[in-house]
């Protein structure tokens, strides 16, 4: 089984016919999408989406890569593009909004108005932002069904308020979120956008092209020099960035497939002895442990 049919990309209802199109965005309940799938939604991921949900009513699971964790009302949930994620919501009482947007944007907004968007995506290394008043969700479901009447009614100016509330949306919850970091300090500083390219780059290729100098040279830099650039902005190397995205990939096809270890191994260029000595070198265990324990 490929990778692609062990975690399917999911499109959105109404979503745009191209993974890669530009300047969309969608909102809908919880409810809406849940409710049709026995309020379970299975694990999948989106190319070109970032999704935030805002959990107004009940809770449940979600599955984060290969993490299971519980969560409840209220709370907002980060899901950035190409993340596995799934949810099991509790029936007939959770409730919310969901809304969705290209990463691309970010930049239609402006460079003020769009690094909120932009920061999301490094705050969503811890998806949960529990919310700590009425107050704060009801500035989030305030918008965003100020976002979803705009989206239905069809207003004039409908595309120019949609894109001022999807700001504002984002700038709140990068907010909370940053407010609940340990690092926040760091979190709201302006986001990289050589490490932003890198990780596109890394996105792409990470299947073959392991080498830093490759990479390097997509950029117009000396390896040194990007490595510096990147140890500077990240407190890691490129190499480890290479490393981590290789290392995720082989996690969800262990835990979310049923293709043998070493049709995995290959399918990420490494002889099978070679994969497993990388993989337990870098998360401690072999592939096959992984897999019994479905994550740990």
């Amino acid at each position: 089984m490929t990778s692609a049919q062990a975690l399917p990309l999911f499109p959105l209802p109404a979503a745009p016919p191209d993974e890669q199109a530009f300047d969309f965005i969608h909102v809908e309940t919880i409810a809406a999408r849940s409710s049709v799938h026995d309020w379970t939604i299975r694990a999948h991921r989106h190319r070109n989406l970032f999704q935030i949900l805002v959990v107004e009513r009940g809770g449940g699971e979600m599955t984060f890569e290969t993490a299971t964790t519980p969560f409840a009302a209220p709370t907002a949930i980060l899901i950035p593009p190409n993340v596995a994620h799934g949810f099991r919501f509790l029936p007939q009482v959770t409730d919310g909004w969901v809304v969705s947007f290209t990463e691309e944007i970010a930049g239609a907004l402006g460079d003020r108005s769009g690094e909120a968007l932009r920061r999301l995506d490094a705050l969503a290394a811890d998806p949960l932002v529990p919310l700590a008043s009425l107050d704060e969700m009801r500035r989030l479901s305030g918008l965003c069904a100020e976002l979803h009447a705009e989206h239905f009614l069809a207003r004039e100016g409908d595309w120019l308020a949609a894109r001022a509330l999807l700001a504002l949306f984002a700038i709140e919850v990068a907010r909370l979120a940053a407010g609940r970091a340990r690092s926040a300090t760091l979190m709201l500083g302006p986001a990289d956008a050589t490490v932003a390219a890198l990780r596109r780059l890394v996105e792409d290729n990470f299947r073959r092209e392991r080498q830093i100098s490759f990479y390097a040279g997509m950029l117009a830099m000396t390896p040194d020099r990007l490595n510096e650039h990147v140890k500077r902005a990240t407190g890691v190397t490129v190499g480890h960035l290479i490393r981590q995205r290789v290392v995720t990939e082989a996690k969800r096809e262990l835990v979310f497939g049923n293709s043998p270890v070493h049709e995995i191994a290959h399918g990420l260029a490494f002889d099978p002895s070679h994969f497993a000595r990388f993989f337990r070198r870098q998360t401690g265990t072999t592939p096959q442990a992984f897999r019994d324990g479905r994550g740990g």
